[in-house]
């Protein structure tokens, strides 16, 4: 008998990919959901994804694909979403199935645009799943590193302890450790704010600004991101964990990081528009700048690195003026 539950993971990209493959090392049937059905067709055919992480190979056995989200969720006893918050909303347009009694597990590191809210609480507001049956998957992790078969570390968090342990015990294995938090809601800003702060970081490197600045700026990033997610939901958290402070390095520093690669473009002079064109990919920090910004409205917390990307990303403000105004506000 199976000893682990059905899962399915919701997404065509490289995070979705990537978990794929973590869970393929222990299950022995997962459903995948992609829109793309070119992609879909390819893997049966070569055993990979065409799209992302094409080195992965996979069993197909192991793989009950399908272009229809109905049938993937219908399957699955915990759901995993791995999609670009902005398009959330436009995929579970097409759900008709119920959502009651499943795990939602969102491995989306974003806000959704059309509600302002975190994965977990847009679950909750608009399908009325219970925060019991809401966890969240986090890093630090780089789907790339995950391909490569690199050491990588995951913190999944969940209210419901046994629902965190059976994650963990699926993701797990000798290139994936996994620990286990009750701060859902927390983990979950922290995964928000991280990408902010990598194009931050992507902007001052594109600027021309050195490793003692970077360093200086990650360090103001993560008292940053303390105020922040304190005021948003105070309980008594460690923030220097490797679910929040781990993860903000590995964005802010990584090469791999997609978030600092956007700041780099702007910083070099690339616009907006420009840059994600060029890019072909989703820099979450982008939407989750104008989320958090306009949150913060509400909760007040010093934010200057925030208003600094924001005033760069939305009010088509000049890079270097608003670095070196910047640069007088750290410490």
């Amino acid at each position: 008998m199976n000893e682990y539950p059905k899962i399915a993971v919701i997404g065509g990209g490289s995070w979705a990919t990537a978990i794929v493959k973590m869970l393929s090392e222990n299950l022995t049937e997962i459903a995948w959901y992609m829109r793309n059905e070119s992609a879909l067709e390819e893997i049966k055919v070569n055993y990979h994804n065409p799209n992302y992480l094409s080195s992965v190979e996979f069993d197909v056995d192991q793989l009950r694909l399908t272009n229809d989200i109905n049938k993937a969720i219908s399957y699955a006893d915990y759901v995993i979403f791995a999609i670009p918050s902005a398009f959330l909303s436009q995929e579970m347009a097409n759900l008709h199935v119920s959502l009651e009694g499943k795990v939602i597990v969102s491995a989306i590191k974003g806000i959704i645009p059309e509600t302002s809210l975190i994965v977990g609480e847009h679950f909750h507001q608009t399908y009325n799943v219970p925060y019991e049956n809401i966890a969240v998957l986090t890093g630090p992790c780089h789907a790339e590193e995950v391909a490569l078969e690199r050491l990588s570390y995951l913190t999944i968090a969940c209210q419901t302890e046994e629902y965190a342990k059976v994650i963990s015990n699926c993701v797990s294995s000798h290139y994936i450790k996994a620990k286990t938090t009750d701060d859902i809601i927390g983990t979950e800003y922290a995964a928000v704010l991280k990408n902010i702060y990598a194009v931050a970081c992507g902007i001052a490197h594109g600027l021309g600004y050195g490793d003692n600045f970077q360093a200086l700026l990650m360090s103001n990033a993560i008292r940053e991101m303390k105020k922040f997610i304190k005021k948003v939901h105070r309980m008594k958290r460690n923030i220097n964990n490797s679910a929040y402070l781990g993860d903000l390095l590995v964005t802010g520093y990584s090469l791999f990081s997609r978030n600092r690669m956007f700041g780099n473009m702007i910083g070099k002079g690339y616009t907006v528009k420009s840059a994600q064109m060029e890019m072909n990919m989703i820099a979450e920090g982008y939407y989750a700048t104008k989320s958090a910004y306009e949150l913060n409205k509400q909760y007040g917390a010093k934010t200057p690195i925030i208003n600094a990307v924001y005033e760069i990303l939305y009010n088509g403000k000049d890079p270097k003026k608003v670095f070196r105004k910047l640069t007088e506000k750290l410490d």
